[in-house]
């Protein structure tokens, strides 16, 4: 499974874009997408503010969260 990591490049800190594996500044609309569909297994989709965003399903792991190094 791809690690999906959070840019934090929008306002206030938001994720606008995405580092999936190689590829680079994908942006939100399309995560979120890939998550509905199924891409993303390890990967949820939250809404917040009427907008939506990619979350790590939950576990006992820190390491493998969106905003994680």
């Amino acid at each position: 499974m791809t690690k999906i990591r959070g840019n934090q490049d929008g306002p206030g800190g938001r994720n606008e874009t995405y580092n999936i594996g190689k590829r680079k500044n994908v942006p939100r609309s399309v995560v979120v997408r890939e998550i509905k569909e199924g891409k993303h297994p390890g990967a949820s989709v939250y809404k917040r503010n009427r907008r939506e965003y990619a979350r790590d399903k939950p576990d006992n792991s820190k390491k493998d969260n969106v905003n994680q190094d």
